[in-house]
């Protein structure tokens, strides 16, 4: 039960701060940002802003609500793994502290899972 309690604080932290300290500002800015956005993986500055606006959004409110946390946490820690090894490369390690926490939380979430107070288990225990 305790663990349950851990997992939903880092579910819920990890979800709502990328979601909406991150990922709605993204989306919100669309017209600005989206043609001006680093390509650090050489898919074209359009296609990086949509795969992490994708992560930053869509698979931080999964996250958030315990919905396929595993599958949602993988492209939330490539995108924090890319943003801190590889876009702040340069930056001192002040500069990629925020993209290695983060990095972390969602590693742990994809190998413990969401946990018993996830959305996915409620909707499981109602179906049986």
């Amino acid at each position: 039960m305790r663990a349950d309690i851990g997992l939903l604080a880092l579910r819920v932290v990890g979800g709502f701060f990328m979601l909406f300290l991150h990922g709605w500002p993204k989306l919100q800015g669309y017209a600005e940002k989206a043609s001006s956005f680093p390509d650090p993986i050489g898919v074209g500055s359009q296609a990086s802003f949509w795969l992490v606006v994708f992560a930053e959004v869509l698979c931080a409110l999964f996250v958030l609500l315990g919905i396929a946390t595993r599958w949602a946490a993988i492209p939330l820690a490539v995108t924090m793994a890319v943003a801190g090894f590889i876009v702040h490369a340069a930056d001192p390690l002040q500069g990629k502290e925020l993209a290695m926490v983060y990095l972390c939380l969602y590693v742990a979430l994809f190998f413990l899972g969401g946990g018993s107070f996830g959305l996915d288990n409620f909707i499981k225990r109602a179906r049986n």
